[in-house]
């Protein structure tokens, strides 16, 4: 685990590991001697999004369901999670790593999937915030095996800066007709 100065902290998975271990200086706002457990989950993947303003799309994946896990004021960041799902987010700044300049919609060519436990509920979060639904929710059958399928109910939406995110509840498997 290391710290990053752009981007804070760099975890692995990790059965005990303190932030007095970390190579390059403690983030001030963070206390030091901190015990990672392995309660304390972190995904071996986990997308950073550029947004525009923090809290606006705090206030997004909040109604979403996440919570924050931790948060920085310099520059304005959030680690978020819902459940297994991980999500950080920073506000576009000069330092931050881009390879080319950001329009809007950000994320172009690109959906994250994210499960919940009802998709319903969580569209009409949603809704009730204001979002704009890309795709209404409805209940979908993949393909994941000769004669077998596998389905999810699942909605589009944008985020606040163009991000699609696909919200889907597992209903489980089928044999394919």
């Amino acid at each position: 685990m290391r710290w990053c100065s752009l981007t804070g902290l760099v975890p692995a998975r990790a059965a005990s590991l303190t932030l007095n271990s970390l190579t390059g200086p403690s983030p001030p706002q963070l206390a030091t001697n901190i015990e990672m457990t392995e309660e304390q989950y972190w995904n071996p993947l986990v997308p950073e999004l550029t947004v525009a303003q923090i809290e606006t799309s705090l206030r997004f994946y909040s109604a979403a369901g996440f919570s924050v896990r931790f948060r920085r004021d310099e520059p304005p960041f959030a680690y978020l999670e819902l459940g297994q799902a991980q999500i950080m987010l920073e506000q576009q700044h000069e330092q931050g790593w881009h390879t080319a300049p950001l329009e809007r919609p950000y994320g172009r060519g690109i959906n994250f999937q994210i499960e919940v436990s009802d998709a319903v509920a969580t569209q009409s979060a949603l809704l009730a915030l204001g979002s704009a639904i890309y795709q209404e929710i409805q209940d979908t059958w993949y393909s994941v095996a000769p004669g077998k399928e596998e389905g999810q109910r699942e909605f589009l939406v944008q985020d606040p800066d163009g991000y699609l995110l696909r919200f889907a509840q597992y209903l489980g498997s089928r044999y394919a007709a």
